[in-house]
């Protein structure tokens, strides 16, 4: 027992960040070079419109064509030239070394994203709108949830009214809770200057944050089908220049924004992000980025939004395997739950989406835990509910060991010929106890006399007595003397707790 209470090191967790997926490949190789040439068609005959003037200069610079109807167009050289420039296996940094992030061949990560704009009470079945607080304390608790492994921005603070407040307040909020790598965005161009004059300062000068730089910018720089987000591929720009790693977000809706088919919906996010690659590259050659193919379901039915469905799952791996197949480090979205509270439906629809996107070697799965009403809604208790799916994700993503060890029959020989006839009390056993098996940390799995014994325990109780447990322990993560700082120089709307 105080063997089995005893931490474990990192590298022989039988779950950890950046386990290698891949075993999962929906398209068949034929269908992944059929996607490729259909998405350099695509760029080469149909292109993107509405790219700013300073986007515009520099992709006909490195050799992009802007037609008479304004669209620009990319060639197939083109293409792969930007290709053969971008950046590959790159690190997303964490404040904290440990929490660093290794994009590189099918290596899998989960976290959070999501901008929700109401908060879920699963007691009182309430939506509200969040707040800083809200903000803050998702990141508190990302930051103690094992299985979650980055935090990005899952939900917009509605009490603050102006942009560029509301800017400093998400990149504060969540510098402050959690070390591990963060994403964010920008309402407007001009307010990532002001932002990074606070992230400087966070990260103790310029030089200190260039050498680590702790947060990347989630960044819709399209607007499906076909069209680039005027402001956001500004934004895209000045954060590059400012050694800000980007998220490459291409966002269609299969049905809606997107062809209805799952492998067109897959065409027209990845020439999108091809389009992103060129965009990057022809800026600063090399610039870390993630190819963020997030192509979303339509429910054909009412053209509701569908993120807990099958067809997400297949979407996301069938994205992962382009990712792949570019040799870019990729994310996309997977865990997402239509169910309005975290229920039955919702552990479906998180299990299903999430072990698709590992076991496909999806380097970042976002919207992994929380998420409820189709990204609409967020709620702190799901959040810690989904560390458990996500943890149980992962152990699927490791897959099974075949080894010497594994597959001697020492241990067989042993309790079948000389010993009591089962495996509870070998060496074996209790060796791989820690190692080989992972346990959720609210799942219930008493038999019915103890479950009754314990006076029938419930998940969603249990979740909310971890959740207050962790904000009631988890500091501020930036120093006293830091905060003080940032409080006088900047209107910040949340509590300093923990310090």
């Amino acid at each position: 027992m105080a063997l089995r209470a005893a931490p474990l090191a990192e590298d022989v967790k039988p779950i950890r960040a950046g386990m290698k997926g891949g075993r999962y490949e929906p398209l068949s190789v034929e269908g992944v070079q059929r996607i490729n040439e259909a998405a350099l068609e695509a760029l080469e005959t149909i292109g993107l419109a509405d790219a700013p003037p300073s986007g515009i200069e520099a992709m006909t610079a490195a050799g992009a064509e802007l037609g008479d109807d304004g669209r620009l167009r990319f060639s197939r050289a083109l293409v792969e030239d930007m290709l053969a420039k971008a950046a590959r296996n790159i690190t997303l940094h964490g404040r904290d070394p440990k929490h660093d992030l290794y994009l590189e061949e099918n290596r899998v990560h989960y976290g959070t994203a999501g901008a929700a704009v109401h908060m879920v009470d699963p007691f009182t079945k309430e939506y509200s709108e969040p707040t800083a607080q809200d903000l803050h304390d998702t990141a508190r608790l990302v930051d103690n949830l094992d299985n979650i492994h980055f935090f990005q921005r899952a939900l917009v603070a509605r009490n603050i009214p102006d942009n560029l407040e509301l800017d400093l307040n998400t990149i504060y909020a969540c510098v402050s809770g959690t070390k591990k790598h963060i994403g964010t965005s920008f309402s407007d161009p001009e307010y990532v200057a002001h932002g990074m004059e606070l992230i400087h300062m966070l990260a103790g000068g310029e030089e200190a944050w260039r050498a680590r730089p702790f947060i990347s910018n989630s960044n819709c720089f399209v607007v499906p089908p076909m069209k680039f987000a005027y402001e956001s591929c500004i934004t895209m720009e000045h954060c590059i220049r400012a050694g800000m790693p980007v998220l490459l977000l291409s966002a269609g809706q299969a049905g809606a924004t997107a062809p209805a088919p799952i492998a067109s919906a897959i065409v027209q996010a990845v020439a999108e992000c091809l389009a992103g690659v060129v965009y990057v590259n022809s800026i600063i050659p090399g610039h870390p980025a993630v190819f963020g193919t997030w192509p979303f379901v339509s429910d054909l039915r009412t053209g509701a939004m569908s993120g807990g469905s099958a067809e997400q799952g297949l979407l996301t791996a069938g994205c992962a395997q382009m990712h792949r197949f570019y040799g870019l480090p990729g994310g996309a979205a997977g865990g997402m739950a239509d169910s309005k509270l975290p229920d039955m439906q919702t552990g479906w629809e998180q299990g299903i989406t999430n072990v698709l996107a590992g076991l496909s070697g999806l380097n970042m799965v976002y919207e992994a835990a929380g998420m409820q009403a189709s990204l609409l809604g967020f709620c702190l208790e799901s959040l810690v509910l989904g560390d458990d799916v996500v943890g149980q994700a992962l152990r699927c993503v490791r897959g099974i060991e075949v080894t010497e060890d594994t597959m001697s029959l020492e241990t067989m020989r042993q309790v079948c010929l000389d010993g009591p006839g089962h495996y509870l009390g070998s060496d074996q056993t209790l060796a791989l106890m820690q190692t080989e098996y992972t346990y959720p940390v609210l799942g219930n799995r008493m038999s019915p006399k103890e479950w009754e014994e314990a006076e029938k325990p419930e998940l969603l109780i249990a979740a909310r007595a971890r959740k207050e447990k962790i904000l009631a322990e988890a500091p501020l993560l930036v120093s006293p003397e830091m905060d003080r700082a940032v409080r006088e120089k900047y209107a910040i709307h949340f509590g300093a707790s923990g310090i």
